[in-house]
């Protein structure tokens, strides 16, 4: 009977090690199996519009609890002083919207296609850090592109690269050409003179800033205005059939200006919420056309009759 017994107490202590260490290895077996992350879930949107969202993996910083927040992607596509700066600050005061900016300004950026699809890969996938960038919970991210930084030039492959990747185009342009001149060279000026302080201002967010600037009515050119109108006209002409097969809409400065309602188109285009957006920005030049011309007169003779006379009449009061 010692015997026995000696022999089930070993039995149990001898089964209780095996068990320890059967759990022991069962338990480190668990822990080295990585952990694989859940796929997002399938958005509630119509097939077609899958091209154009996306879930972007930031490399300088994680997206945290919006990694599965999708994301569009957009370009303004414009010429100088039609606004754009303006109406990108429209944009950039929606919370979930960020514009950054003129980046292919800046020659290097567009030196070849090699270059301008690196800098599209990084502000697209929200590594692109400016004043514009939001949180981790960016519904929209995109840039301002002039028309004479590379776009045209490069037009058959960033076609290629915004309909790859699902960009959505928005073209803004002004309807009255002859107002945008006065603009363009009252700030060609501006440049030399430097009349507020010292400092040239493109953009300014005060009206007594703006009334300074106002001050200066530049002297057209009668004999080249016609030309020059026509250049800018057939420029515009070309981007639109450049870029048709893009998913994009047309707006025009006077619309934005006149109609709040198309800054709501913008952002059932760009499909965020509605959101009542302002700017700090202050108009420059204001009132009637006639006031801002040195030498109207010429200017006057000259487009009298053609079809760019509508110039001379189209007025808006903001």
């Amino acid at each position: 009977m010692i015997v026995f017994v000696f022999t089930m107490v070993c039995g149990v202590y001898i089964c209780s090690i095996c068990l320890k260490q059967i759990s022991t290895h069962g338990r480190a077996g668990f822990l080295d199996v990585p952990v694989i992350q859940k796929p997002c879930p399938e958005p509630q949107i119509e097939p077609w519009e899958i091209p154009y969202v996306h879930y972007p993996i930031p490399k300088t910083y994680s997206r945290a609890e919006c990694a599965c927040n999708p994301v569009r992607y957009f370009v303004i596509l414009s010429i100088q002083r039609s606004g754009s700066g303006w109406f990108e600050t429209l944009l950039n005061n929606h919370t979930n919207i960020s514009s950054n900016g003129e980046i292919f300004s800046v020659k290097v950026r567009r030196s070849n296609i090699s270059t301008i699809v690196e800098t599209l890969d990084k502000i697209y996938n929200l590594d692109w850090l400016s004043s514009a960038s939001k949180n981790e919970c960016t519904a929209a991210v995109g840039l301002k592109w002039m028309l004479n930084q590379g776009l045209m030039q490069h037009h058959a492959e960033i076609v290629e690269y915004f309909n790859a990747w699902g960009v959505s185009v928005i073209f803004l342009f002004r309807r009255n050409l002859l107002r945008r001149m006065i603009s363009v060279l009252a700030n060609l000026y501006d440049r030399d003179a430097k009349l507020l302080n010292g400092t040239h201002k493109s953009h300014v967010h005060s009206p007594h800033e703006a009334e300074i600037l106002a001050n200066y009515k530049p002297m057209i050119n009668a004999t080249l205005l016609i030309p020059n109108l026509k250049q800018v006209e057939e420029t515009t002409a070309k981007a639109l059939e450049y870029f048709k097969s893009t998913q994009h809409i047309i707006v025009y400065y006077e619309d934005v200006v006149k109609n709040n309602t198309k800054l709501i188109d913008i952002q059932d285009f760009l499909k965020v919420p509605r959101r009542q957006l302002t700017s700090r920005q202050v108009k420059i030049h204001k009132g009637s056309i006639s006031s801002q011309i040195t030498n109207w007169d010429d200017v006057q003779k000259t487009l009298k009759g053609t079809h760019y006379e509508s110039f001379l009449h189209a007025d808006y009061r903001k």
